[in-house]
């Protein structure tokens, strides 16, 4: 039976930006951003854009939040990311309008390779489609697209596609009814 041999991990093919870019953003993010001082969202908000993250209107981003590159984080209007979030985009990030991400929920674009026994690393976007809603302590996995108004309930993890209008709750997180909105 073959081992994992991390001596032979190599992701010299990933690269997601300059080592000045990405050690000069993990130092403005851990003060700024991931911090627990009050920092206003308009604020961090032009942080992340003056790091090429592409943020619409009315964005609120609560304290001690992770954003790994927000290069690779796109953000549309009316979207709340709640404390404690980390935001582990090694790929593409994409969040549309009136999308909530409630606290300590995890946003995983990367992944490893299980069955390699070099541990390669696996990178795949996510995307949050208008109006889902990650749940409190929930994570999203690498590739996964919640589809317009799913929800993913709290502490769940969606390994999956989510359905439109639908509600997942489970480790895997599996259907479980249909979201319906009242006026």
């Amino acid at each position: 039976m073959k081992k994992t041999l991390l001596s032979s991990y190599d992701n010299k093919w990933y690269h997601p930006g300059s080592k000045f870019k990405i050690v000069l953003w993990y130092i403005i993010n851990l003060i700024t951003i991931n911090s627990s001082i009050p920092i206003p969202s308009s604020a961090k908000r032009r942080l992340l854009i003056l790091f090429g993250a592409q943020i619409g209107k009315k964005f609120t981003i609560k304290p001690q939040v992770q954003i790994k590159y927000p290069w690779k984080l796109i953000v549309g209007h009316n979207v709340w990311i709640g404390e404690n979030v980390w935001i582990d985009n090694l790929g593409s990030t994409i969040i549309e309008d009136n999308v909530c991400i409630s606290q300590g929920a995890m946003l995983l674009s990367g992944n490893h390779d299980y069955t390699k026994s070099s541990f390669d690393l696996i990178v795949k976007d996510i995307k949050l489609e208008e109006g889902s809603w990650v749940g409190a302590k929930s994570i999203v996995c690498p590739g996964v697209t919640m589809f317009s108004h799913s929800i993913l309930a709290v502490g769940s993890v969606a390994n999956k596609n989510l359905s439109s209008y639908s509600v997942y709750q489970g480790n895997p997180a599996i259907k479980i009814r249909e979201r319906k909105i009242r006026e």
